[in-house]
């Protein structure tokens, strides 16, 4: 069994507080974009199941990446026989773009398919929280709002299907501990939520990633990446999560192919949004 994990942006992330547990409460929309890994799954040819990860470097232990861990939760709940797993890295790592979880979630997936389990999205969503804060959301994987750490998803419309979207991810990695630890929390005015309900030309200055002042400040190059997709036409750009991916929304794919040509040190990639 084959399957396409695919990454997501963040629009809009508002650092609402810091809770008793070290983590903090947010208030952001994740939105699912069409730039994808690949994940196959197929019986194991042993008697143990296997990882084996292509493309881009993936620096952790098997036992500690997010898919082996999916596959160890499923065998430890429901017994699921040994698997062969092989993973094409794509998605950016370190870049806002939640590919690991994507991989975690779409892992829990096909095995529930692949076994039949019968586990419902909400059952595997409360599995997938365990793995990590976002997650659940791609087990749904359309536009959600989402609160809590991450893990509380409510459905939002944005209107944003066959736009072109430019997403640039500078050889710059931020570290997630890193960027929390220089961001002051605080109520947002305005909710994500309900400024990505009004038309894309409104976002700007309502629609704001609080991570951006402190992590632009550590990196400038990642303020002069957004504000090169501006000057060229986007009408809204923003940094995904805590970085350090930019993204541009266009509604000219030729105005989004000309800004792409311009950023050959970084990874860029131009795709229709669904």
């Amino acid at each position: 069994m084959i399957t396409f994990p695919n990454a997501k942006i963040n629009l809009g992330l508002n650092i609402v507080e810091r809770r008793a547990d070290g983590y903090h409460n947010l208030e952001t929309v994740f939105y699912p974009i069409p730039l994808t890994d690949v994940l196959e799954i197929v019986p194991a040819e042993g008697t143990d199941s296997t990882l084996t990860c292509y493309g881009n470097t993936v620096d952790c232990p098997v036992e500690s990446n997010l898919v082996m861990r999916a596959y160890r939760l499923l065998q430890r709940e429901y017994a699921v026989p040994p698997v062969d797993i092989f993973l094409y890295k794509h998605i950016p790592d370190g870049a806002g773009l939640g590919g690991g979880s994507s991989d975690a979630a779409h892992t829990l997936t096909m095995l529930n398919a692949m076994f039949e389990l019968g586990l419902s999205p909400e059952r595997l969503a409360q599995l997938a929280a365990t793995l990590g804060a976002d997650c659940p959301f791609f087990i749904y994987n359309r536009p959600m709002q989402a609160t809590g750490i991450g893990d509380v998803l409510t459905p939002v419309e944005v209107a944003l299907s066959g736009m072109t979207l430019v997403l640039v991810k500078p050889p710059v990695s931020v570290p997630t501990k890193q960027a929390y630890a220089h961001v002051t929390p605080q109520a947002p005015a305005l909710l994500a939520r309900d400024v990505v309900k009004q038309p894309i030309p409104m976002w700007d200055g309502a629609l704001k990633n609080d991570f951006e002042p402190s992590v632009f400040g550590e990196h400038p190059r990642l303020w002069l990446i957004k504000a090169a997709l501006l000057d060229a036409g986007a009408q809204y750009a923003a940094m995904s999560g805590s970085g350090s991916a930019i993204f541009g929304i266009f509604d000219s794919a030729n105005l989004a192919e000309d800004i792409a040509d311009t950023m050959a040190d970084c990874a860029v990639h131009v795709m229709t949004l669904p």
